[in-house]
């Protein structure tokens, strides 16, 4: 429980010296750096960095990929509202946590490398396609009536 609290604390620093990002979005980065690890067979308890590096553009597309995994169309909207307004942000957010000791960097990575990837509107809005795996479905018949099943 103490490394989670000690987490927990580093970010409240973090947050007192960088206020642009929600909570959500160091979380949302830390989930998605996991997802994105899991993705490239990346092993994080190998000795060698290879094993180990996910750099900014594979992280970026982690991100992507996983945030219209978990949130869907959703995505543009929770960025937003997290203070997260395009590929940029998510090097600030990066290099937060690198600065405070909660994420480690190479010699090589850079804020840079988050910048000018992809556009947010066109990923996560633009090009959204449902997928039509919906739990529920809604049927209309010519009178208006509105039915759910």
């Amino acid at each position: 429980m103490a490394d989670i609290e000690n987490v927990y604390e580093k970010l409240k620093e973090v947050l007192k010296k960088d206020s642009r990002y929600s909570m959500y979005a160091y979380q949302f980065v830390f989930e998605a750096l996991s997802y994105t690890a899991k993705s490239l067979g990346k092993d994080s308890s190998s000795p060698k960095e290879e094993d180990r590096h996910i750099d900014g553009r594979q992280l970026l597309e982690g991100i992507k990929n996983y945030a219209l995994d978990q949130y869907g169309y959703m995505a543009y909207t929770l960025f937003k509202y997290w203070g997260v307004n395009n590929d940029f942000d998510f090097g600030e957010i990066v290099f937060n946590l690198v600065e405070n000791g909660l994420m480690g960097k190479t010699e090589t990575d850079s804020r840079e490398d988050f910048k000018g990837i992809y556009d947010f509107k066109t990923v996560f809005d633009d090009e959204f396609k449902f997928d039509e795996k919906f739990d529920i479905k809604m049927e209309c018949d010519s009178a208006g009536k509105v039915t759910i099943r």
